[in-house]
């Protein structure tokens, strides 16, 4: 369960400097003015809602202000407002249809409710308001990889590479589904690449390192996550990822402290608990992979693995009723799970009933074919 993270897509903020959208209305421009000011490091929804009055200030003075519709619209997408959003870029659309940042803005609003059908149609309205605009193919990308149309989605971030052969984020997406399609190696040389345009993205070398686990690569797998922890030192993922590679490697001290950390950073997550429990059973340390597997099972009730893990600690307790409950919760969520058949087989003989665990054996070597 190795974790690489999102994609990055992109939300755009005018500011009336640039020229485009502007007011004729010099009150207007200065509620804009300190309403993009105020949301140039916006972390609290306090600031946030600040700024949305200034933009709405800006709108009363001028009906017709097309950026600072856009920029509200934008903040309220910030707040997951989304409908709100919605309605702000469509407004500004309305008096402008050539405005390319709208279809672009509203666009990811769409893919933030799902709606990737209205995205895919306004990221490509964009497109044909302006075929140069990069942002607009990455995002339109980042909607296909969404709907696991990963060859659409590598076309259209290749589409804005040739645009802007800087543009660190559209390789890292492109990364990504190359990696959803298992190409590593390709996955590998579009995260190298976004490395070296910024080399203090944390998150390119833990999906590189990801990358490198899966082809078995774990010395530059390890590498990776290191770096990526060295950037960003409360990167869970990282420290997950990289207690996994420790595991690969059978170094389970190593690997229990990575997990530890990443539990002790996001005390919810389900995978760390998981992955710790596996390494504590590679120790044979049965009661405390129970402890872990159980708290996986709490925060996921659905992760199949989990119970087969809990299985395999309680079966190497003796606890055989309790091995066999869980295995037979594992087959119930993962019926093609040849592992717990095996295990489940296993807690049968061990209680003495030869006919189950024999239909056990016979259906795990079944799904093995």
């Amino acid at each position: 369960m190795r974790k690489l993270l999102s994609l990055c897509v992109l939300v755009v903020l005018i500011s009336s400097s640039n020229g485009y959208g502007q007011s004729i209305n010099k009150e207007a421009e200065e509620a804009f003015e300190k309403a993009s000011f105020i949301t140039l490091d916006a972390q609290s929804i306090y600031v946030f809602n600040s700024a949305i009055i200034n933009f709405t200030k800006a709108i009363k003075l001028d009906p017709k202000y097309t950026n600072a519709y856009l920029n509200r619209g934008s903040t309220y997408n910030e707040l997951k407002k989304y409908p709100e959003a919605i309605a702000d870029f469509t407004k500004a659309i309305e008096l402008d249809p050539k405005y390319v940042f709208a279809y672009n803005n509203r666009g990811f609003t769409y893919k933030s409710l799902k709606k990737y059908p209205e995205a895919i149609a306004d990221y490509a309205k964009a497109i044909e308001v302006d075929p140069k605009y990069a942002k607009a193919y990455n995002n339109r990308g980042f909607t296909y990889n969404a709907l696991k149309k990963h060859p659409e989605a590598i076309a259209d971030y290749t589409k804005a590479i040739e645009l802007d052969t800087k543009y660190a984020k559209a390789y890292y997406n492109r990364g990504i589904a190359y990696d959803e399609l298992k190409k590593y190696p390709e996955a590998i040389a579009d995260y190298t690449k976004a490395i070296e345009l910024d080399p203090k993205d944390a998150k390119a070398y833990n999906n590189r390192g990801s990358a490198y686990d899966d082809l078995k690569k774990y010395e530059q797998a390890l590498a990776d996550f290191t770096k990526a922890i060295e950037v960003d030192p409360k990167y869970t993922k990282a420290y997950y990822n990289r207690g996994n590679t420790y595991s690969n490697l059978k170094k389970y001290p190593e690997a229990l402290a990575d997990y530890t950390k990443a539990i002790e950073l996001d005390p919810k997550d389900a995978d760390a608990y998981y992955g710790r429990g596996g390494a504590y059973n590679n120790l044979k340390k049965y009661p405390e992979a129970l402890a872990d597997y159980t708290k996986a099972i709490e925060l996921d009730p659905k992760n199949a693995d989990a119970y087969y893990g809990r299985g395999f600690a309680y079966d190497e307790l003796k606890k055989y009723p309790e091995a066999m409950a869980d295995f037979t919760k594992a087959i119930e969520l993962d019926p093609k799970d040849a592992k717990a058949y095996y295990g489940r087989g296993n807690a049968y003989e061990a209680l003495g009933k030869t006919k189950e665990a024999e239909a056990d054996f016979a259906k795990a070597k079944e799904l093995e074919k």
